[in-house]
């Protein structure tokens, strides 16, 4: 529940953007409000032995609302910035545990010849994977890798191992990212977060890479990322390896992609990695389908736990802005294991058995 200091700097921050945004902004600079909306009832077949109806928020997408603005420098120099939140539709709040501009808080530079430079809390180059993929085009949180592998034990992870592979945004503090123009298609870029640790320069810090290549309608990627948590009672510090590669092709009404993700935890040894793949059948400018796969496995330190499982959506637009969809999921789990499919979070989300499905009825809209 907020307090009352919260609800005060909440509301302060609302006033002010919405002063930014009233005010003229000339032809050589802008600020922009906008946000992402989503609401709706998930029906769960087994969570520890008991079916679910649920009013759940942030499942097509977070519910974000942010601020990010630019001005224009002169010399094809621009300054921008960007303020970022996500906020609980179901209560009104910030999400728990959250800060104001938790997901993103940066200022920098940018020029089409030289790319651009970012300062401040954001993401790494893991979520930029996630662009067109599997997960976004039929189950969205629900086809995101994670759920099972409670074993993988990431540092302030609410399961452990919920998003393992970092794709729905995990931002990383005090840190300088750098991303280049095209250059006949391809595109790179580079990240650092100072862990600010005293007397160690490599504490507690992050750093981010990523590469792409693009070709008419077919583009490939791949990124890596590795972040170091400091140790908590004594502990020893825990670093924590992500990579991926994906790609995508349109041919026509139809849009196919696919995705390796993997994740290592150097300090116990635990590793997993997600195979999926996807498309989506854009049958009219209104209508759209979309269907996935996905395919986990953990190594032994994991008990070799692995999962198959499959979403699809049917989504209707309403407007350019907001649609209505229907989202099925189903996971099935090895002999022996618990499934649970990612979004699903608590001590008893898992099922008690190696299957569980949902179904969803949500409305999604931006501004």
């Amino acid at each position: 529940m907020e307090t009352k200091l919260e609800k005060k700097w909440t509301r302060a921050a609302c006033a002010a953007a919405l002063a930014i945004a009233s005010t003229h902004a000339n032809a050589q600079s802008s600020v922009t409000i906008f946000g992402l909306l989503d609401v709706g009832v998930t029906y769960i077949s087994n969570m520890g032995g008991h079916s679910a109806l649920q009013f759940k928020d942030g499942q097509n997408s977070p519910n974000i609302w942010g601020i990010s603005g630019t001005e224009d420098l002169g010399n094809g120099w621009k300054t921008i910035f960007m303020l970022r939140d996500q906020i609980v539709i179901g209560t009104g709040s910030i999400l728990a545990g959250q800060d104001l501009w938790s997901k993103t808080a940066y200022v920098g530079m940018t020029n089409d010849r030289y790319g651009s430079v970012t300062l401040g809390e954001q993401y790494d180059f893991m979520r930029d994977m996630v662009a067109d993929s599997p997960a976004e085009i039929s189950g969205h949180l629900y086809m995101y890798p994670g759920g099972m592998f409670t074993g993988l034990a990431i540092p302030g992870n609410p399961s452990g191992s919920f998003d393992w592979s970092r794709l729905t945004g995990t931002p990383i503090a005090n840190s300088v990212r750098y991303e280049s123009p095209r250059f006949g298609g391809f595109h790179f870029g580079a990240m650092y977060g100072f862990g600010n640790v005293a007397g160690s320069i490599g504490a507690g810090n992050a750093s981010s890479f990523f590469t792409s290549y693009q070709r008419g309608t077919f583009s490939a990627d791949a990124a890596y990322t590795t972040t170091k948590h400091l140790g908590t009672m004594g502990g020893p510090d825990v670093t924590i390896r992500n990579a991926a590669v994906g790609s995508r092709y349109t041919w026509g009404p139809v849009f196919m992609t696919a995705l390796i993700t993997t994740v290592r935890n150097v300090a116990n040894g635990a590793a997993a990695a997600a195979y999926s793949t996807g498309a989506m059948y854009h049958l009219t400018p209104i209508w759209s389908f979309g269907l996935s796969y996905m395919y986990q496995k953990g190594n032994g330190q994991l008990e070799n736990q692995h999962s198959n499982e499959v979403a699809g959506i049917a989504d209707y637009a309403l407007s350019k802005r907001t649609s209505v969809y229907a989202i099925g999921a189903w996971q099935r789990a090895n002999d022996g294991a618990h499934a649970n499919i990612n979004g699903l979070l608590g001590p008893t989300a898992a099922s008690s058995g190696p299957n569980q499905a949902l179904f969803r009825i949500g409305l999604h809209t931006r501004f």
